[in-house]
C-alpha cells in the first residue's frame, strides 16, 4: 500500500487521539467512586435488612402489648363487677359471698400478674423502638454517603464524557483527511493490536512493540519509497517514519 508521507504522519495524530479515548474509557470505568458506591450499597442493604427485622419485632411487640393490655382490662372489668356485687351483697348467701371474695382476690392476683406481663412487653417494645431509631439513623447516614459518592461519580463521569465528545470530534476531523484504504488498514490493525494500529519509528525502535529493528529490517525500511506504507516485522503495526527514525 502507498500513501503520501503526510497522510502517514497524520496516522500518529489519529493514534494519539484513539489512545486518549482509550484512556478516558478506562478512567470512566475505573473511577474510585464505583467501588466506593458498591461497598456502601452493600452496607446499606445489610442495614436495611436489620431495620426491617427491628421494625417487625417492634410491630410484633406492639400487638403483644395491645393483647396483654386487653387481658388486663378484661380482668379489671370483671373484678369491678364482682366487687360491686360483693359490696351490695343483695340476695347472696354467706357461702356465695365467701366464694365471691375468693374470686375477687384471685382476679386481683391475676390482674397483677398480667400487669407485670404488660410491663415486660413494654420494656421489650421500647428496646425494639430504640433499635429501630438507631438503625434508621444508620440507614440514613449510609444513604447520604451513597448519594454523595454518586454525585461525585456523576460529576467525574460528566467531565470525562465532555472530553470524550471533544476528542471524538477532533478524531473525526483528522480521520476525514486520511485516505480510506489507509484508514481501514489502520482501524483493522488497531482492533487486532490492542488499540494501537500505527506506531512511530524512533531511533530504529518501533514504539508499538518497543523492539529495535535489526540491521536487515532497518535497511529494508531505508530502501522503501517515501510513500510506501511499511509495517513492523515484529508486531505488524504500520510503522511511521519521521526525521527521528534514525535511518
Amino acid at each position: 500500500m502507498n500513501a503520501a508521507p503526510a497522510d502517514q504522519i497524520r496516522l500518529l495524530d489519529l493514534q494519539a487521539l484513539d489512545t486518549r479515548l482509550g484512556q478516558l474509557a478506562h478512567k470512566r470505568k475505573s473511577l474510585p467512586e464505583h467501588a466506593e458506591i458498591q461497598t456502601l450499597e452493600g452496607d446499606l442493604a445489610q442495614h436495611r435488612d436489620l431495620l426491617v427485622a427491628a421494625q417487625t419485632q417492634e410491630s410484633d411487640t406492639a400487638r403483644e402489648q395491645a393483647k396483654a393490655e386487653q387481658d388486663v382490662d378484661q380482668v379489671r372489668q370483671r373484678a369491678a363487677r364482682d366487687q360491686q356485687r360483693l359490696d351490695s351483697g343483695a340476695g347472696m348467701s354467706p357461702k356465695d359471698l365467701e366464694n365471691l371474695q375468693h374470686e375477687v382476690a384471685s382476679l386481683a392476683k391475676r390482674q397483677g400478674d398480667l400487669e407485670d406481663v404488660v410491663l415486660e412487653v413494654m420494656e421489650r417494645r421500647e428496646a425494639a423502638q430504640e433499635r429501630v431509631k438507631e438503625l434508621t439513623g444508620r440507614v440514613e447516614s449510609v444513604q447520604a454517603k451513597v448519594n454523595d459518592a454518586a454525585a461525585r461519580r456523576d460529576a467525574a463521569t460528566e467531565a470525562i464524557d465532555a472530553e470524550v465528545a471533544t476528542v471524538t470530534k477532533e478524531r473525526e476531523l483528522v480521520a476525514a483527511t486520511i485516505p480510506d484504504a489507509l484508514l481501514k488498514l489502520y482501524d483493522k490493525l488497531r482492533v487486532q493490536q490492542g488499540g494501537v494500529g500505527a506506531a512511530r519509528l524512533y531511533q530504529r525502535r518501533c514504539e508499538g512493540c518497543r523492539l529495535e529493528l535489526n540491521i536487515t529490517e532497518v535497511n529494508e525500511v531505508r530502501a522503501a519509497a517515501a510513500d510506501e506504507v511499511v509495517r513492523c516485522e515484529n508486531c505488524r503495526r504500520i510503522l511511521v517514519r519521521t526525521p527521528e527514525s534514525g535511518l
